[in-house]
């Protein structure tokens, strides 16, 4: 018996890899003698770094980096275990919980930390990156990530721009001449999950600003500055960014890392999956188990169970998803090749509760053992 176990983290509460240390405990107690493949996951946000670095036996890095508002932050970073590759979560160095609540402003904050995650991992030798995008407290089109890495943002006085949405607005010219050589030979792959253009209605900074703390005449000068910014990378740089889907992600940083990185923007899962090789990891299973935190309708889209089912399902693998609350409607997830779902939890509790690590991993194991236990029943039936 072959078992594949490949979730996403249980968000706030357990990693990846707890979950898979979790499920396989409680599927050992059927047979010790199963063979369990344990394949943390993530969707490209938050959890993405730990997940591989953990799948991959890789090891985690921290910088001092300048965070959102200009002020030094720690933030990690992951280099994975083929000596090859470095997974960095944008929001590590400029993701909006590192501003507090009545510091956020899109108009001042900036992804430079990003671009210092970047140049470490290139320190390092590195020369495959894969870059998270969620979760960030910048509209500044990457311009703080690119000034990092040696691209001059400069203004009608030929003078560096400063940081944050705002200084899009002085933007004149931009010059690649000392941009960091070694971009050149990097395959960057970014982790986007959203179709975003740039700017207009559905943008970076009408979607996206308000929950950075862009009030509406902010919006609108940082829509503004957005079309600047597109207008001078296309003349300067020979680019189109505006329409990219993802280009307004992250507050625009998904446009910045096209233009400025010459990155891909994909799906994030499909990402992770080929960072870790699902595919050679389900090869002759007879099971596969996923989750995460919730299941639901929105899991069919573009979130890990989703990815690992669809990997499955090519093997033709069955596919059980657990999670710490599963809604009705999500028995639409049956026509999307999962075969069974489950709430692990195990009675009436608090959120509290049930987030408690340790009450958790017993309920994954416990949750994990029965539906192994529910598919070897069903296969004697056979």
């Amino acid at each position: 018996m072959r078992i594949v176990i490949a979730p996403d983290s249980f968000k706030g509460c357990l990693t990846a890899l707890e979950v898979c240390e979790a499920a396989a405990a409680g599927i050992e107690r059927i047979d010790p003698e199963f063979e369990i493949a344990q394949v943390p996951m993530a969707d490209g946000g938050e959890g993405t770094v730990q997940s591989l670095v953990d799948a991959t036996d890789g090891k985690l890095v921290t910088e001092s980096v300048t965070g959102p508002l200009g002020e030094a932050v720690e933030a990690t970073y992951g280099l994975l275990g083929d000596d090859e590759t470095a997974v960095i979560e944008m929001a590590a160095a400029s993701g909006l919980p590192l501003v507090p609540e009545d510091r956020r402003d899109p108009l001042k904050t900036t992804t430079f930390g990003t671009g210092e995650l970047i140049r470490a991992a290139l320190d390092e030798g590195r020369r495959k990156l894969i870059v998270g995008i969620g979760g960030s407290a910048t509209t500044d089109a990457g311009a703080g990530m690119a000034a990092a890495l040696g691209v001059r943002l400069l203004d009608e006085d030929g003078e560096q721009i400063g940081f944050g949405g705002a200084e899009l607005g002085r933007l004149a010219t931009i010059e690649m001449a000392d941009a960091d050589p070694r971009l050149e030979d990097a395959e960057i792959r970014v982790a986007c999950d959203v179709d975003n253009p740039l700017y207009g209605e559905n943008g970076a900074a009408f979607v996206y600003g308000p929950q950075k703390g862009a009030a509406s005449k902010d919006v609108e000068v940082l829509d503004r500055n957005l079309r600047r910014f597109s207008h001078v990378v296309q003349r300067d740089l020979g680019l189109d960014v505006r329409d990219i889907p993802g280009a307004g992600a992250a507050g625009g940083l998904g446009a910045g890392l096209v233009a400025f990185c010459g990155a891909n923007l994909e799906p994030g899962v499909e990402i992770v999956i080929d960072a870790v090789d699902l595919p050679e990891a389900m090869r002759e299973a007879d099971l596969c188990i996923t989750g995460e935190g919730a299941i639901d309708t929105q899991t069919a889209f573009g979130k890990t169970p989703a990815g690992v089912a669809s990997v499955a399902g090519r093997q033709s693998i069955p596919v059980v998803a657990i999670g710490g609350g599963v809604s009705l409607d999500a028995v639409k997830l049956h026509e999307r090749g999962f075969h069974a779902l489950a709430s692990v939890l195990t009675g009436p509790m608090t959120l509290t509760e049930a987030m408690e690590p340790e009450r958790a991993k017993a309920m994954i194991a416990f949750t994990s053992e029965q539906m192994v236990r529910c598919f070897l029943a069903g296969k004697q039936c056979d």
